[in-house]
């Protein structure tokens, strides 16, 4: 929000007249200051309004926050009705649960032209441009007290009458862009006794605008709801001055004040004749809420026994009201303007920020002394994240929010959102892949060429009568693999393959007791070329492989990249493993290799599995060493080169054991395997 500072002079008496050193008062009030520049001569303060602050988008909120500040007077602004009534010859609401209020005054024999050169340089340093005197007159109040406005050419309103309702589904209304737009039920219009003529809270009419052969004009200043307004801005894809403020929350009981300020500017601009009669409908008037201050929650939150009187002075000149309740605390009545408070919480804030931050005393926060315990899937999650940076792995995160174009990385349908922020933020992930993607293209664009990265995170599928949000880790790495020993020398890094993802993949599910699965590539993403799946017990654990660069035109890498995904779900029905320490052997260990054909559908996770399962004493480990095919081997076979380890905790091996573990294994190899032995 751009603040001229001549113009904040015109409602307080600033203690100061250097824009800088207010700017820095502003930040300590919660208003950063993005920039102070000069425009014709005057100071132009960017100002840098959070989204729950509306009543700071404009000159007089921000002049009632500096005169908080500075303990000054600030000009009154009347705020109360002139007449309420339910009912009005001119003004009707039919839908009073989206407008609570309607003001509307009509001024006669305007002559409508140029603005002033003072009114043009104000609109303009402040980014809005000038359209007539009329109309400048509305941009006027909105940009100085924040009340949104809207013209409307008299004479133009068929029956003279001002109907505030719903639109008819699929009712045609063209706005003053010359965009016709199709609106439905939970749209509100502002209509005359035939059609639309404003859509509330937006944008007006083209049928209704203030044009040079305007006479009569009919001012409108109301309150719409702001929940109704952003959905109908976001489904017609309009953001204006107005609904950027009505959907936030408009002051109610600033309405007639505005509309009035209004009249009188136009007036003084375009002349005229101001009609005696007031059309203020306000079928519910506005009751200020009250919240409950106590003084113990305020030294509790806030460390310090803030004296009573202070505290009282500082809300005072924040405009609320109080009613002391005693030594307890006080009741405050909430400012129509205030929408943000609406908790004690809100309210402790606002003590704290008047009374300053800076007179804080340091001091360390008290603790119940309880011992808090994580859940289970902390825990576990805690010990896969931790042995994901022991291998090189750094952490990313990545947002929900995702565009509709990605949904083929998913297994089921997205989640798509109802009222979406934008195209590319129209759905819930479905996957964790397309965020890491995205990562890896953002570091390889600035000459990151090797790194890893991995993310924790829910996806979100539509399973058609429910939805499921499914716990994912997710892996990539692409580039080289540098090696972290000691003996960099003699082992030299090498690129990230197929295989160094599997290795990772197997530690993190030793660490969660799955030490027996199965690898195949079915039902595989097509985003896997080549790719593999892990299951165990019929469900799958994990999926990976080299990401097909053809997939998706999106990411353009020019060096492979691989990519994991692990079903967290599954991997937390069991429990951790426990390490478990053993002692060293102080016996040698002995290698057996087994030189074999196997048919080329038998894969090595069976082979282990096979010798596993005799449960010979002493195994301590078994290793592919050699794989080849083609040659001397048969058809439909492949030559592996097997090698076993042997080791025993309580005496040296015998040739005897040996004889007898080697001849079990060959045995089982050849009846279970089909394989057959190279002696």
């Amino acid at each position: 929000m751009k603040i001229l500072f001549s113009w904040l002079q015109e409602f307080i008496s600033l203690p100061s007249t250097d824009p800088r050193r207010l700017a820095e008062d502003l930040a300590r009030l919660g208003f950063p200051v993005d920039s102070v520049t000069e425009e014709h001569g005057d100071a132009v303060l960017d100002v840098d309004v959070t989204t729950n602050r509306p009543d700071c988008l404009n000159h007089y909120g921000i002049a009632r926050e500096i005169a908080a500040l500075y303990n000054v007077p600030l000009s009154p602004l009347e705020k109360s009705a002139i007449s309420a009534s339910k009912k009005d010859p001119v003004v009707r609401i039919v839908a009073k649960d989206l407008c609570r209020r309607y003001c509307a005054r009509i001024i006669r024999g305007v002559k409508v032209g140029p603005s002033p050169d003072w009114l043009v340089r104000r609109l303009e340093a402040v980014g809005q441009r000038s359209i007539n005197n009329v109309a400048d007159a509305t941009n006027y109040i909105l940009v100085a007290y924040g009340h949104p406005l809207h013209a409307f050419d008299l004479d133009r309103l068929k029956g003279g009458k001002i109907i505030v309702r719903r639109a008819k589904e699929s009712e045609i209304f063209k706005t003053l862009d010359g965009v016709d737009r199709r609106l439905c039920t939970d749209d509100l219009v502002i209509a005359d006794a035939r059609h639309p003529v404003a859509l509330a809270g937006i944008m007006g009419g083209i049928d209704s605008e203030i044009s040079p052969g305007t006479e009569n004009v009919l001012l409108e200043s109301a309150w719409f709801d702001p929940v109704a307004i952003r959905r109908t801005a976001k489904r017609q894809e309009m953001h204006t001055e107005a609904s950027h403020r009505f959907e936030r929350g408009a002051d109610i009981g600033i309405a007639m004040a505005a509309a009035n300020h209004c009249c009188d500017l136009i007036l003084q601009l375009a002349g005229g004749t101001l009609d005696p009669h007031i059309s203020d409908v306000y079928p519910k008037q506005f009751s200020a809420p009250s919240v409950l201050l106590r003084r113990s929650e305020l030294q509790r939150h806030l460390g310090m026994d803030i004296p009573a009187s202070e505290v009282e002075q500082i809300l005072h000149r924040l405009g609320f009201s109080l009613q002391p309740k005693g030594r307890a605390g006080w009741k405050c009545a909430v400012p129509s303007h205030r929408v943000d408070i609406s908790r004690e919480i809100d309210l402790i804030e606002e003590v704290a920020r008047l009374y300053g931050y800076d007179r804080f005393p340091l001091r360390l926060p008290g603790g119940t002394g309880q011992i808090t315990c994580k859940s289970p899937r902390a825990l576990k999650e805690e010990r896969l994240r931790n042995l994901l940076l022991s291998l090189g792995y750094d952490e990313a995160i990545s947002s929900v929010l995702v565009g509709r174009d990605i949904e083929s990385f998913g297994d089921q349908p997205m989640v798509a959102l109802s009222n979406p922020l934008s195209e590319e933020a129209s759905a819930l992930r479905n996957s964790l892949v397309p965020g890491l993607l995205d990562a890896v293209q953002w570091n390889l664009n600035r000459g990151q060429d090797s790194f890893r990265l991995f993310e924790f995170g829910s996806v979100y599928r539509d399973l058609g009568n429910a939805y499921s949000e499914p716990q994912v880790l997710a892996l990539v790495a692409t580039g080289q693999r540098s090696d972290t020993s000691w003996n960099r020398e003699r082992v030299k890094p090498y690129d990230i393959n197929f295989f160094d993802l599997k290795g990772d993949i197997e530690q993190l599910l030793e660490i969660s007791s799955h030490s027996q699965f199965e690898i195949d590539n079915a039902n595989l993403p097509g985003y896997y070329q080549p790719g593999a799946r892990l299951t165990a017990d019929n469900a799958s654990i994990a999926r990976w492989g080299e990401f097909y660069p053809l997939f998706a035109t999106r990411w353009k890498f020019r060096q492979p990249v691989f990519v994991a995904e692990i079903f967290l779900d599954t991997i937390y029905q069991r429990e951790l493993a426990a390490p478990m320490a053993q002692p060293i052997s102080r016996f040698p260990a002995v290698d057996r290799d087994f030189s074999v054909w196997l048919p080329k559908d038998v894969t090595f996770n069976a082979v282990q599995s096979a010798i596993t399962a005799l449960q010979i004493p002493g195994l301590s480990a078994i290793r592919p060493v050699e794989i080849f095919r083609g040659g001397s081997v048969p058809a439909g076979r492949y030559s592996l080169l097997l090698r076993v380890s042997l080791q025993s905790q309580e005496a040296t091996l015998t040739d005897a054991d040996l004889q007898a573990a080697s001849t079990r294994i060959m045995d089982c190899l050849e009846k279970i395997l089909g394989a057959h032995i190279r002696r």
